[in-house]
């Protein structure tokens, strides 16, 4: 008598200099049938950590966008089902179970994950952070990534569904990584804005920056996740702020 074979996982991961982070994300992933790891040019221990959960360590160092690589990791899976998480990303118990669950009996093809992200040492649930639904889970063949530089996303056209529980995101630990990001997204996305032919102003970037701190610490009420709220505020119109100027002058200078 033949029994039915349950669909199987790949969890894919993009990484560069993630040693901190890594070896905490595969611990929470170490039950999946398949891990992939795509890694950018790590100088740390980010490949030795990721080789003692996975013998499926790539690289490609020709970075062309948070996108592309990652389907470019995606090109890599083998199994029916794909778990795309970031480095700093967990899948805990609650939520490795309801995955579990779903791949046995699933109704779509692709599931949006909601995500519950910290600010320097606290779970952020207002400020536009919750519950942030992201399409992660879904069967291989039915979707690819956005080709965007940062803040890709998953492109499909199967029907879709929701899980209840979380995935949670370590995504600034401290100030040091705040203003790190905040540099590294003003960029990037200064950059995808210029190839699509944005315009930008002095007066302008201002604006801009004023109204994301507005409607992250007032309508998507910031304020009541305290310090960290208007922290995290600021950083997203600084950001914004940023993202522009360098828009401005990406202008100019072309």
């Amino acid at each position: 008598m033949s029994t039915v074979k349950s669909p199987s996982l790949s969890v894919i991961i993009i990484t560069k200099n993630e040693a901190h982070d890594i070896r905490d994300c595969l611990t929470s992933v170490a039950w999946a049938d398949e891990i992939i790891i795509l890694d950018s040019g790590s100088t740390d221990e980010t490949l030795n950590i990721a080789r003692e959960f996975t013998p499926n360590v790539y690289t490609s160092s020709d970075w062309q966008g948070f996108g592309i690589q990652k389907n470019r990791a995606l090109a890599y899976a083998t199994k029916d089902w794909v778990l795309s998480l970031d480095a700093d990303e967990r899948a805990d118990a609650a939520l490795l179970k309801e995955i579990q669950q779903v791949l046995k009996s699933s109704e779509f093809d692709v599931y949006f994950i909601p995500r519950l992200s910290s600010f320097c040492g606290r779970f952020i649930h207002h400020s536009g952070w919750r519950p942030d639904y992201v399409a992660r889970l879904f069967k291989r063949g039915s979707a690819s990534f956005s080709n965007h530089l940062v803040h890709e996303s998953l492109a499909f056209t199967a029907p879709t569904g929701y899980l209840k529980q979380s995935i949670l995101h370590l995504s600034y630990q401290n100030l040091d990584e705040v203003l790190d990001k905040m540099q590294r997204y003003a960029m990037l996305g200064a950059k995808e804005l210029h190839a699509r032919n944005k315009r930008a102003s002095l007066l302008g970037a201002i604006g801009h920056g004023a109204w994301a701190f507005i409607r992250t610490y007032i309508i998507r009420l910031g304020f009541l996740d305290g310090a960290q709220g208007f922290m995290l505020a600021v950083n997203n119109a600084e950001t914004t702020y940023y993202k522009y100027l360098q828009l401005y002058f990406l202008i100019k200078k072309s």
